[in-house]
């Protein structure tokens, strides 16, 4: 098959299989993902579905995306961020093509409305049959923030603002909110998904982290992630939760996966960076200190972004043979 990639078997939706994986957070079960061509030449409509197919049929548990509205002239963020698809409209592309892998952003940032933002997630969660994970980020380009006509001051407060109207849409019969950034006048927003969608948020400092632990469904780690130190973060989150009494072994924790198979780096090599062996011993050690999830995304490895988009289609064909999960 052109570029590595076997047709995906037509499979039937399979509630069960849902339901199992929802109950997998619990049994404290890692879940392995994978990142879908987003950014670059080889971020086609057809890789986008091959890769999404292909990793349902070897059993991912769920498709990842990212958001970045911009790229300002002479920033210095990177060529995975120069040209990059929309998060939820490529999810909602690959929700037609796939049956029961979930489907993920990581993460869509608090600069747009979130009564528009919450009926958008809504719509995706029904359509696509409950499997959609939504990541909240602040933000960190003011530059989308000035094109967005938000503040970017204050973001952390207005990110805990961004997630009570989001479980207002998802939930309450009507919808009213008088709060310090957000208006909405008593209404009708609907239809509501059932359930609502899992909700992350992501963030490095100290205050992102408790925010988690207080009001999210979990926490997802950034790209620049210092994957050696993640224990620490994990266990602060989970003592705020704890501490707002919540159940923090209820908590997911995604860690974003700056994937790059090649060869052995030694002693000194970066955690997910290396031989196919390599990585997975490092996913199991991630586990060990409290990671439920881990990702895979190819999106940021120099070898993807700058190679022929046929090339970077095969190599991504075999990482996601390489590091698939257990049968």
């Amino acid at each position: 098959m052109e570029d590595g990639l076997t047709p995906a078997a037509v499979r039937s939706r399979d509630p069960c299989q849902l339901r199992l994986k929802t109950h997998s957070y619990r049994l404290g079960l890692m879940r392995i993902g994978f990142a879908v061509p987003q950014s670059g030449p080889w971020a086609t409509p057809d890789h986008m579905r091959r890769v999404a197919t292909r990793a349902e049929e070897l059993g991912y548990h769920e498709l990842w995306t990212f958001q970045r509205l911009l790229y300002p002239v002479g920033h210095p963020m990177g060529q995975t961020y120069r040209s990059a698809h929309d998060p939820l409209v490529a999810l909602s592309y690959l929700a037609g093509a796939t049956h029961s892998i979930r489907l993920g952003v990581a993460v869509l940032n608090a600069y747009v409305q979130p009564a528009m933002l919450g009926k958008q997630l809504a719509t995706l969660q029904i359509l696509s049959g409950g499997r959609l994970t939504a990541g909240i980020g602040l933000g960190w380009v003011p530059e989308e923030f000035e094109a967005t006509g938000t503040d970017f001051a204050r973001r952390g407060r207005r990110a805990e603002e961004f997630v009570e109207v989001l479980r207002k849409v998802w939930t309450d019969d009507v919808v009213e909110h008088r709060g310090e950034f957000y208006r909405i006048p008593p209404s009708y927003l609907e239809p509501k998904p059932e359930p609502a969608p899992a909700l992350l948020l992501g963030g490095k400092t100290d205050a992102a982290l408790r925010r988690a632990g207080r009001l999210a469904d979990g926490w997802v780690s950034s790209s620049k992630e210092d994957l050696s130190a993640i224990g620490p973060r994990i266990r602060m989150i989970k003592a705020e939760a704890e501490e707002a009494g919540r159940d923090p072994e209820a908590l997911r924790f995604v860690c974003r996966g700056v994937t790059r198979i090649g060869p052995d780096g030694g002693p000194d090599r970066r955690l997910l960076q290396g031989t196919p062996e390599q990585i997975r011993r490092d996913v199991d050690a991630l586990a060990a200190e409290g990671v439920t999830e881990v990702f895979h995304d190819l999106n940021f490895s120099p070898d993807i972004i700058s190679a022929d988009p046929k090339e970077a289609m095969r190599r991504a064909a075999e990482a996601l043979e390489a590091l698939a999960p257990p049968a």
